[in-house]
This record gives C-alpha cells, sequence and structure tokens, in this order.
C-alpha cells in the first residue's frame, strides 16, 4: 500500500482534479489519497469563520457564497452533477456558532476537505477508477483540542484498517480528525501532510508521496529567490530541522510517525509524474551540499524583563513558557540571558492576549511585522550578504547555521 497526498494547489482547478486522476490510474498499488481543501478554499473558510464569530452573519454568508461558486465551476469544468449542499450547508454552518472560537473555526475550515474530496472521489468514479470515499474524523480518532489536536495512534489504527485494507483506492482528507462524541477536529495549519504519515505509520505502507506544484525540495522558496537547486535526498534529520525552521514544503509533524518505521517520503512535482523529485529517509549518499534559505513571515519579537531585576531564567521560566503554552503561540526562536529571554512568534490572534498576561508580572516589549531568515549551511560571505541593507533586530549564530530576525523585509 502506497499513501499519495495532494495539496491544495494542485488541485485548485478541474485541471488539477484531471491530473491527479492520471496519476491514481498509473498506480498498480493499493493507494490512500489523502487531499487537501481546494485551492485558498482554507483561507476563504477562515474569513467565513471569522465573521460568524464576529456575529456578521451577512459578510459570512457572502464568504460562503463565494465558496459554493468557485467549487460549481470545478464540478460543471468536470461535466459532473453534484450537490454540495448534500454535503455541507450553510444552515449547519450558521449551526457551528459557539462560545469557543478555537471549535467553531474547526466545525467550518474543515468543509473544505470535505468538498474537495466527494469532488476527486466522484470524478474517478465517472472516470471508471472505483474507490471508497472515507470520512476522515470518524477514524482518525483525537482529543479536544481544537485547532492543533492531538491523535491517539492506538484507536485510530484498528479504526482505520478496518475501514481501508483490501481496498483498491480509498480517498480521504487530510488535515482532519474527529472526537469520539463526533465533533471535528483539525490538526494544525497545512496539516494534511501530517495526516499522511500518520496513514502510513498505522497501515504500514511501503512510501509516503507528497505532490506538490515545485520540482521537490529546493534550497529556497522559488518565489522567495532566483536559482534555486534540487535537494535529491535528505535524511529525517535534515528534513525535521528544516521544517521546524519554517520550510514550508512539510508540515514539521510529518517525519516523526515515518520515521519510526523507516518509512520513506517521496515530494515530487505534480505537473511532471515522470520526474523523481526528492526523498526523505534514513541515510543518505551525499549531505546537503548547498546552503539553504528558509523565511518564515509575519513574525512578533517578544523580549521579556523582570520587574524587580528578579533572575528570570532561574524563577519564571516555566510561567513564562506556560502562557505562551496556553494562548497556542508557536515559538520560532529563543535567545536569553540572565534578565531577558526573547522569543520570536509566529503572528496570530491569540498574540495580544499572551502581551496582557506576560505584562501582569514582566515588563514587555515587542515588535511586530518581522522575518525570521534561516541559513542552514552558512558562510561569512552569505552572511554578509543577507544582512546587507536591513535591519538585524536579533541573531543567532552556530557553525553551520545562521538565524536572523528582520525588520521590514518586501521580498
Amino acid at each position: 500500500m502506497k499513501i499519495y497526498k495532494f495539496g491544495g494547489a494542485s488541485v485548485r482547478n478541474a485541471e488539477g482534479v484531471r491530473n491527479l486522476t492520471n496519476i491514481v490510474s498509473q498506480s498498480g498499488d493499493d493507494i490512500v489519497v489523502v487531499v487537501s481543501a481546494m485551492g485558498k478554499t482554507t483561507n476563504a473558510l477562515e474569513r467565513v469563520a471569522e465573521a460568524l464569530w464576529n456575529n456578521d452573519i451577512n459578510k459570512a454568508e457572502s464568504e460562503w457564497r463565494d465558496v459554493l461558486s468557485y467549487h460549481v465551476d470545478i464540478i460543471r469544468d468536470l461535466n459532473l452533477s453534484l450537490a454540495i449542499e448534500n454535503w455541507v450547508s450553510w444552515e449547519q454552518l450558521k449551526a457551528y456558532v459557539r462560545t469557543d472560537y478555537d471549535e467553531l473555526y474547526d466545525q467550518v475550515v474543515s468543509c473544505g476537505e470535505i468538498i474537495s474530496t466527494h469532488i476527486i472521489s466522484a470524478y474517478l468514479n465517472a472516470k471508471g477508477i472505483d474507490n471508497s470515499w472515507l470520512y476522515i474524523p470518524d477514524v482518525l480518532r483525537t482529543d479536544a483540542t481544537f485547532r492543533d489536536a492531538k491523535v491517539d495512534m492506538a484507536d485510530t489504527q484498528s479504526l482505520l484498517r478496518e475501514q481501508v485494507i483490501g481496498k483498491r483506492v480509498v480517498v480521504t482528507q487530510g488535515f482532519l480528525g474527529g472526537t469520539k462524541d463526533g465533533r471535528r477536529t483539525t490538526l494544525g495549519r497545512e496539516g494534511s501532510d501530517y495526516t499522511a504519515a500518520i496513514l502510513g505509520n498505522l497501515l504500514d505502507a511501503e512510501s509516503v508521496t507528497i505532490w506538490k506544484d515545485v520540482p521537490g525540495i529546493l534550497n529556497a522558496d522559488p518565489r522567495l529567490m532566483d536559482n534555486t537547486v534540487l535537494i535529491p535526498e535528505l535524511t529525517y534529520y535534515d528534513a525535521v530541522e528544516l521544517s521546524y525552521s519554517g520550510a514550508q514544503i512539510i508540515h514539521p509533524k510529518t517525519i516523526r510517525p515515518l520515521e519510526n518505521k523507516q518509512i520513506p517520503l517521496y515530494v515530487r512535482p505534480f505537473g511532471d509524474i515522470t520526474a523523481k523529485g526528492s526523498v526523505i529517509h534514513a541515510t543518505t549518499a551525499h549531505p546537503i551540499d548547498v546552503p539553504v534559505y528558509i523565511w518564515r513571515k509575519n513574525q512578533i519579537l517578544i523580549t521579556v524583563r523582570p520587574k524587580d531585576f528578579a533572575f528570570v531564567l532561574e524563577e519564571s521560566l516555566t510561567h513564562i513558557f506556560d502562557i505562551i503554552e496556553r494562548n497556542h503561540l508557536k515559538v520560532s526562536l529563543i535567545q536569553s540571558s540572565a534578565v531577558t529571554i526573547s522569543v520570536c512568534v509566529d503572528n496570530t490572534r491569540y498574540v495580544a492576549q499572551a502581551l496582557q498576561q506576560l505584562a501582569e508580572d514582566f515588563r514587555v516589549t515587542y515588535n511586530e511585522n518581522l522575518s525570521l531568515l534561516t541559513i542552514r549551511g552558512t558562510s561569512p560571505e552569505i552572511l554578509e550578504q543577507e544582512s546587507r541593507n536591513r535591519t538585524i533586530l536579533l541573531r543567532q549564530l552556530t557553525r553551520r547555521t545562521a538565524r536572523l530576525v528582520i525588520q521590514n523585509v518586501d521580498n
């Protein structure tokens, strides 16, 4: 068995669905097809959730109609006869309004994957590829930590294998899970890669393949840098290091389930199925021999100092990170001294609340609109070039890696 994961960019239009069908048709193995929401649907549904949370029903409904229209166009282009309202409806969305924003978010945003997989399953059937549509929240069991749910691997395995083993093609959703009482959860933004890795682990898959709109794993984001270089193979360690630094090619949680069972992860170009792309596995013939540039945008640098010059690290570190954890802040960098600690975090809706809580016991300063640049395989020449004409608020250097917190980056 193999796991194929297709991201939103790969299925953003009817042509993408046709290309997916071509890839699936050429596989001689039993496969599980894990699919994200189409195109920018997740972003659109986030706007729906935000409007519902703010009780702006008219705006929420307008955004929802745009989501429907986008998918209806794809359905027509594929010459299918499907009614989206049979799977999700506006009345259901309105019923999701509850006191907890994260739970509301998961119930609304998860509609994107439900719609995309129904369309793809129907098109595969229309083209003679029999398949089973699987509602993944029924089998991928999680706790109720909405927007960042924790997977119960033991419960999931028995439920999953019962629904998948022995079937030629299964189409299911990435990013989603479900609680025992039937509420949908999500595994964190861009979590479809993680879904594929979990399924690969629990089904003892031969391999997991992520189909992307790039040639494979590159040494930089081609949207931000010219003359990028393909990295043909990486170790699991390399992949973890790059993903946690902010590399967008794979979700940070993806590697562990695969490494535990030594399952290779392929990253291949969606537009050229003959290309080998990149592979992540236990060992490589050659180490990465080019510098790797990873940009992490929309960062906030928070610096915490004691009000009475106590030693932060000795007395208050646990308290500081407890606040960070409770507010779901994703820390991308930490730097400390005897009496200060600085953390770089993603800018989310919870930052203001965290700052307020920190300010109750500490002096807090922060800078917004920052970027974090990580350079793996740096050199003095590279560091000088990337620092030129930029305001560097914080710099970390190790033997082979540089991390720069930069103000007002346009590229």
